[in-house]
């Protein structure tokens, strides 16, 4: 879920407005309002992180999730089937753990794997920025 987000550059409005966005949604992870999923993708690649202090902030969010998805069979075949579609394979290990797990909104604000999964075609669930992922969780746009 973006965890890396709020430290970026929030000068720019973009990233200022992700991390609001991100915030909120983990405000609503902490009130039950809605589910994390943490897969084993997100501890290796948060234990490569080289800022000791993010790593651990961002760790601490893996005893909130629901769900935990380990990188097995399912979680392999599924991210080999992403790759042949176009997506980089740590990104399709994200997505596949997403799938797997059957999560509804898979948050993130790399613009080229949200333009890869859009080409990818129906995949079950929602990948969108965190703007976009707060609005569905909220039902924004529901009549």
């Amino acid at each position: 879920m973006c965890f890396n987000r709020p430290y970026g550059d929030q000068e720019q409005v973009r990233i200022r407005l992700e991390t609001e966005a991100k915030l909120v949604l983990q405000q609503k992870v902490r009130e039950g309002a809605c589910e994390l999923v943490w897969s084993a993708i997100l501890d290796y690649e948060n234990a490569k992180n080289p800022f000791e202090e993010r790593s651990m902030a961002i760790r601490q969010w893996r005893d909130l999730a629901v769900v935990r998805v380990m990188a097995d069979a399912a979680v392999i075949e599924r991210a080999a089937a992403l790759v042949k579609l176009g997506i980089v394979e740590w990104d399709a290990l994200h997505v596949a753990s997403a799938i797997v797990a059957k999560e509804n909104v898979f948050v993130t604000t790399d613009d080229r794997l949200l333009k890869s999964l859009r080409r990818a075609g129906e995949l079950g669930l929602l990948a969108a920025p965190p703007g976009a992922a707060l609005a569905f969780v909220e039902n924004w746009y529901e009549d």
